[in-house]
């Protein structure tokens, strides 16, 4: 009879794991609970990790919070980058690439990161840990905008401050697919007549 030995997982990696379980239980309940309700005790709730686990990991709620910024910008980062490498290589790349755009600029994740943008409006230790990493992940979407949809410098920038509103106002008043693809073709061709002059 052959017994198969399992490997046992290093301490490193159990602590890896339980990391990522709070980090993401984090970003769950500010996308459902808001800031306000996003407790350590919430959290370790969510991630089904002991109180004392998540006190040894992340000792109070500001160091939680740091570190769900850094994880939550690199979600946002992965997700961007991992659907632009399958843009189509044909005339559809820009509108598509719109289409993309508008997608990072909304849903869950924007909105656990603009419950963090408002905590940092008040927080000077949360603003320091979210400026230089929201940073980042705009100088990507700002790249992706320039590479996919136009090099126009102006309409770069106007492209994204439209999609930024869109996506705070759709978590008020959330807008019909039908309709977010009427706006975005209206935005599309407006874009292609301004590369064009």
């Amino acid at each position: 009879m052959v017994t198969l030995k399992t490997a046992r997982r290093t301490q490193a990696e159990r602590s890896a794991t339980t990391q990522r379980l709070l980090l993401d239980a984090t970003v769950a309940c500010l996308v459902e609970l808001g800031y306000g309700g996003t407790t350590t005790s919430a959290v370790a709730e969510r991630a089904g990790v002991s109180r004392g686990a998540q006190l040894h990991h992340y000792g109070t709620r500001q160091r939680l919070m740091g570190a769900a910024v850094e994880h939550l910008a690199a979600r946002r980062l992965e997700w961007v980058r991992e659907k632009a490498s399958r843009l189509p290589d044909d005339d559809s790349r820009p509108r598509r690439a719109l289409d993309l755009l508008a997608e990072a600029l909304s849903g869950p994740l924007y909105a656990a990161t603009l419950e963090l943008y408002v905590a940092a409006r008040v927080d000077r230790q949360l603003h320091e840990a979210l400026v230089p990493v929201e940073q980042q992940l705009t100088r990507e979407l700002r790249r992706l905008c320039r590479e996919y949809v136009t090099a126009d410098a102006v309409l770069v920038q106007l492209t994204l401050d439209l999609l930024l509103g869109r996506g705070v106002g759709s978590l008020l008043s959330p807008v019909r697919p039908g309709r977010q693809r009427q706006l975005l073709d209206a935005w599309a061709e407006i874009v292609a007549a301004g590369a064009d002059r």
